[in-house]
C-alpha cells in the first residue's frame, strides 16, 4: 500500500508541476497576446490619425480651391452686369459714352486687383 500511497503522491506532484508551467505559459501567453494586440492598436491608430490629418489637410485645400474659384467667378459675374448695365443706359441714351470711360490714370477694375494679390 506504501508503495500505491508513494506512486500517487509522485504523480499528484508531477500534475502539481504541469499545472503550475501550464498556468504559467497561459500568462506569458496572454502577456504576448495582450502586447501584440495594443501593438497592432497603436500602429491602427497612428494610420487612422495620419489619415484623419491628410484627408483635413486635402479638404482645406480644395475648399480654398473653391473659394478662389468662386470669388474669381463673383468677380466675373460682376464685371459683366456692369458692362451690361453701361451698354443698356448707352443704348437708351441716358449717358453719353465719353462719360462711361475711367479718367487716366485710374485704378484697374476689382478684379484684376485681386488676382494680382493672389
Amino acid at each position: 500500500m506504501d508503495a500505491l500511497k508513494k506512486g500517487f503522491s509522485i504523480a499528484k506532484e508531477g500534475v502539481v508541476a504541469a499545472a503550475e508551467k501550464t498556468k504559467a505559459g497561459v500568462e506569458e501567453a496572454a502577456a504576448k497576446t495582450k502586447e501584440g494586440v495594443m501593438y497592432v492598436g497603436t500602429k491602427t491608430k497612428e494610420g487612422v490619425v495620419s489619415s484623419v490629418n491628410t484627408v483635413a489637410q486635402k479638404t482645406a485645400e480644395q475648399a480654398n480651391v473653391v473659394g478662389e474659384a468662386a470669388v474669381s467667378s463673383a468677380n466675373q459675374v460682376s464685371q459683366k452686369t456692369v458692362e451690361g448695365v453701361e451698354n443698356v443706359v448707352v443704348s437708351a441714351g441716358l449717358v453719353n459714352p465719353k462719360d462711361l470711360s475711367p479718367p487716366e490714370g485710374a485704378a484697374e477694375p476689382a478684379g484684376d486687383a485681386v488676382e494680382q494679390g493672389n
